[in-house]
């Protein structure tokens, strides 16, 4: 889990604090005592204020509490790697994409 305010490289997953206000498309005044879940891999962007983005992704991105934060990273980390093993499982054995020509025909 990235636990400082500015996530790292290579993250997909990470639990900010909520910014107190955004101004400008920076953040002002310091931050809120809430935290937010920010991922990436269901399509959040960090640049984005909680306002901007889909409805679904609202209900993800909280706010929490440090507690109820942590426990939402938590599963949501637990539930990416459920789909991820899922889909590794499914696409092991299968045969090769057969390419069709213009035709239709493989």
């Amino acid at each position: 889990m990235t636990t400082n305010d500015q996530p790292g490289d290579g993250w997909t997953l990470v639990l900010p604090r909520q910014s107190a206000w955004i101004v400008d498309g920076a953040p002002e005044g310091g931050y809120a005592a809430d935290f937010e879940l920010i991922c990436c891999d269901c399509g959040d962007d960090p640049d984005l204020d909680y306002c901007e983005i889909r409805p679904r992704l609202q209900l993800v991105r909280g706010p929490y509490t440090i507690a109820a934060g942590v426990a939402a990273y938590e599963q949501h980390s637990r539930l990416h790697q459920q789909l991820r093993a899922t889909w590794a499982s499914a696409t092991v054995g299968s045969p090769p994409l057969r390419r069709h020509n213009q035709s239709g025909r493989a």
